[in-house]
């Protein structure tokens, strides 16, 4: 009986098997459905709501832009500045690089750096042996005019009471023309090394003339350059500079101006000049000269302004911006900055060929304003540009 029971449990047990199994092999040919449906849905395009990006156009850019802006291009007459580059410099005649006439040993320095100096202030002195020499050259040609003198004139008095020849006679005119010359030449040399004129005008035995020199300013300003000391030794030579003085009261812009340019530009015109330490303040300045020599590598010419300086914010060799006022009455042909794109070094701007058709034209321009350049080649009156939006543009064909 307990075997029989055993027998029926078994057969109940793997019928219970089966059914298990067959519920899993359905679940698992559902699943390889499923996969196989999910596998054929990834294989087809995805939809989406998007636009189709356009196909790639060449030629002109025929696409609409909403943010591109165009106008004309036309001729202006209104105030304009013209911006040269150029730096600070000393104002001509403004300025003074001393060397010492001769050579000698430092004995005093009056003049120190930064300090403003007179017109005939003494920077230093000097003993020199030159002056002791020079003067004892001087000493000895006039006593030798003073004795061709007294011969020439005794000559002459003998040739008048037929004592003396004419030719002897002529002799001592001669003699008395070279020592009248060798003495005008050793005064000439004590004058250059500064020896006073009036103390040479007096009699010899009252002349005061000794080794000491006393370096003079030839003009009032600042001492702003030194390179003396006491006790040193310098000489005669004309590229040592011992003292710079100069009036920084009045400094000069030196600025490049183009040949395109030199026509908008004329002596006595108004200008501003900024610098790079100064960049909310305006100096105004006034065009004093204009070069007559083009620079054969820049193909420029240097303008020269004046400008006020009294309370030396401006120093010299700082690079500044020159800004020429041009007149109302100069017709320029002018476009916004924003207009021009450059590439390659090579400046363009787009030019409207018909509705959403735009040809890059290359042009060449110069500043005239921060917000607008003057056209100088590639355009002309009439024609229609973009004003904004030419990046767009430009973009949509570097992508095409």
């Amino acid at each position: 009986m307990r075997t029989l029971v055993t027998a029926e449990a078994m057969v109940a047990r793997m019928k219970e098997s089966l059914k298990l199994l067959s519920a899993r092999s359905v679940s698992t040919i559902a699943f390889a459905c499923l996969l196989l449906v999910a596998c054929g849905r990834g294989e087809q395009p995805a939809v989406s709501n998007a636009a189709s990006p356009l196909p790639p156009k060449s030629g002109p850019v025929q696409e609409s832009h909403p943010r591109v802006e165009t106008a004309l291009v036309e001729v202006g007459s209104g105030a304009h500045d013209l911006t040269l580059s150029g730096k600070v410099a000393y104002g001509e005649d403004r300025y003074s690089r001393i060397s010492s006439p001769l050579q000698g040993r430092v004995l005093e320095v009056r003049a120190h750096l930064g300090e403003r100096v007179q017109a005939g202030s003494v920077l230093l002195v000097l003993d020199s042996q030159e002056i002791a020499q020079a003067y004892s050259e001087y000493v000895k040609e006039d006593s030798d005019l003073q004795y061709a003198t007294r011969a020439r004139d005794l000559a002459k008095d003998l040739y008048e009471n037929k004592a003396l020849p004419l030719k002897d006679l002529k002799q001592a005119e001669n003699e008395l023309t070279k020592a009248r010359a060798e003495f005008r030449r050793a005064k000439e040399r004590l004058l250059s090394l500064r020896v006073p004129a009036q103390e040479l005008d007096k009699p010899l035995d009252r002349q005061k003339i000794t080794s000491r020199f006393d370096m003079k300013s030839p003009l009032t300003g600042i001492v702003v350059e030194r390179n003396v000391t006491p006790g040193q030794s310098i000489g005669g030579d004309s590229g040592q500079v011992v003292f710079t003085v100069a009036d920084l009261d009045m400094l000069q812009v030196v600025a490049d101006v183009y040949e395109r340019d030199l026509a908008l530009v004329r002596e006595g015109q108004f200008a501003t000049v900024s610098v790079e330490a100064y960049p909310d303040v305006s100096f105004p300045a006034t065009v004093a000269t204009i070069g007559d020599v083009v620079d054969t590598t820049s193909r420029t010419i240097k303008l020269r302004a004046w400008v006020n300086n009294k309370d030396h914010r401006l120093k010299p060799e700082m690079f500044a911006r020159l800004h020429i006022q041009v007149g109302e009455a100069t017709p320029l042909l002018m476009i916004p900055r924003e207009a021009v794109l450059e590439v390659d070094g090579k400046q363009f701007v787009y030019v409207v060929e018909g509705p959403d058709q735009y040809v890059k034209r290359e042009v060449k321009v110069s500043t005239i304003s921060p917000d607008h350049v003057r056209v100088l080649e590639g355009l002309t009156s009439g024609q229609r540009i973009v004003i904004k939006g030419a990046v767009l543009i430009k973009g949509q064909e570097v992508k095409g």
